[in-house]
C-alpha cells in the first residue's frame, strides 16, 4: 500500500457531523434532548462505518454514552466519529460530541459514545470489511484496534 493509498484509506476512517441545536432539539431546559445526541451519534458512526467500508451497514450494539456537559439551545455541535476497531464483519466507531457557542472560539467535549455496526452484503448477511491498517493487539478475538 502507498504512502497515497494509506491515506485515503484513513480518510474514511474519521467523520465530521455539524449541527446548529434548534428549540426543537431541545428539552424544558433549553438544552439538546439526551436522545437527540444519541440520534445524532448514531448517524455520525454509521456515516463513518459505511465510508470504512462502502457497503451498507446496520448498528448491532451502542454502548455506553456518557454525557459530560450539557448542549445549549443555540450551539454548534461537532460529532467526530473514529473507527476504533475492526472484527471480521463489524466495525467499532466511537463519537466525540462537542460543543461550541456560536459567539465564542471555544469547544467542550459534551458527551462521547461507542457504536458497534456489521457490514451487510446484498442478501443483507454480514460481510468482511477492510482491517485497520494497524497491527493485532490482543488475542485470537479477531478484531484489530486502531492505536490511538
Amino acid at each position: 500500500m502507498s504512502a497515497g493509498d494509506r491515506q485515503d484509506v484513513m480518510s474514511g476512517a474519521e467523520t465530521h457531523l455539524v449541527y446548529p441545536v434548534f428549540p426543537r432539539d431541545t428539552n424544558h431546559y433549553h438544552t439538546l434532548f439526551g436522545g437527540m445526541a444519541m440520534s445524532w451519534m448514531d448517524q455520525a458512526a454509521f456515516i463513518c462505518a459505511t465510508r470504512w467500508c462502502r457497503r451498507p451497514v446496520v448498528t448491532v450494539h451502542s454502548g455506553a454514552v456518557d454525557f459530560h456537559a450539557p448542549v445549549p439551545e443555540g450551539s454548534i455541535v461537532d460529532l467526530v466519529a473514529r473507527v476504533r476497531a475492526t472484527g471480521r464483519t463489524s466495525m467499532t466507531i466511537v463519537v466525540e460530541m462537542w460543543v461550541e457557542p456560536m459567539d465564542q472560539f471555544e469547544r467542550t467535549l459534551a458527551c462521547q459514545g461507542e457504536f458497534v455496526l456489521v457490514a451487510l452484503d446484498a442478501q443483507r448477511q454480514p460481510t468482511p470489511v477492510p482491517a485497520l491498517p494497524t497491527e493485532r493487539v490482543g488475542g485470537d478475538d479477531g478484531v484489530t484496534r486502531a492505536t490511538v
